[in-house]
């Protein structure tokens, strides 16, 4: 498979700062594209944007940036207007959620959620892709295995990787035929700070985990293909469940997911939040 030339690309990447965004900005640095990276944390922006630029000699931006701000995307398309920046490629990596009880959660913490987990990647593609497509460049979206099936205890945060999911398959066929390439990247339980924080060992049932390297580097390789698919899994034992899940009742994988993310079987936390490198 030929490596694409990325060399290019000004590419918008959110959640930035750590974790997966961190391993596909390495990635995307490595293939000699100019990097715009967004989180809230500036001291970890711009200390992975200082390693990049050194290390690959590629430009790098810190954009400090609280992505549930119903105005962060019109801020940044300004901001980097007004620096002279086109981007021609966008990345929307930053992801949060909650685990436990739906009637136990915080509805403004929900509603920052579906701020951040939906309507961010809404907002920031509709304010990008005018010069993505002028460019030919890339819209990678960041779902996840959640997308695939109900979450019982993640409810909102899966619903809104369901979401993403089908919004980007939809951009996926919208925009066939003029060279922008769209896909959805689905990981599972990854060694992030998101899962660390939000209980990965009971909402995956000690699911053996993959790195960021591990899933960025499947978003490059599909990146690489001469047609990708609107989505990407990443993980051969992440893509067999996927699969079997669309042979299974909803009402079956709903029950199944219901014990399998049951913290007392498991002795573990009954509700905790974070996030993922917004």
């Amino acid at each position: 498979m030929d490596r694409r030339d990325l060399s290019s690309q000004t590419v918008v990447i959110t959640g930035a700062s750590s974790g997966i965004g961190a391993s596909l900005a390495r990635a995307l640095a490595a293939r000699g594209s100019s990097l715009v990276l967004v989180a809230r944390r500036r001291d970890r922006l711009e200390q992975l944007a200082a390693e990049l630029e050194e290390t690959y000699g590629t430009v790098v931006r810190a954009a400090p940036l609280d992505l549930s701000s119903t105005s962060a995307a019109v801020e940044l398309k300004t901001s980097l207007a007004e620096a002279g920046v086109t981007v021609t490629s966008l990345v929307n990596n930053a992801g949060f959620g909650t685990f436990g009880a739906f009637l136990d959660e915080d509805p403004e913490r929900l509603a920052e959620e579906i701020a951040v987990d939906v309507s961010a990647p809404v907002r920031l593609s509709h304010a990008f892709l005018p010069d993505i497509v002028g460019a030919r460049g890339f819209l990678i979206n960041v779902a996840s295995m959640a997308a695939y099936a109900p979450t019982p205890r993640m409810a909102v945060y899966g619903a809104s990787k369901a979401f993403v999911l089908s919004f980007t398959e939809s951009l996926w066929a919208e925009l066939r035929g003029t060279g922008v390439t769209v896909f959805a990247l689905s990981p599972g339980a990854t060694s992030t700070e998101f899962n660390a924080v939000v209980g990965a060992d009971d909402a995956t049932a000690g699911a053996r985990m993959r790195t960021p390297d591990d899933v960025a580097a499947t978003a490059m390789t599909h990146l690489d293909r001469r047609d990708p698919g609107p989505g990407v899994i990443d993980g051969i034992g992440n893509r067999l469940s996927a699969g079997a899940a669309r042979l299974t009742s909803r009402r079956a994988t709903a029950s199944l997911m219901r014990w399998v993310t049951d913290p007392a079987r498991r002795g573990g936390a009954s509700r905790v939040s974070g996030r993922r490198a917004s």
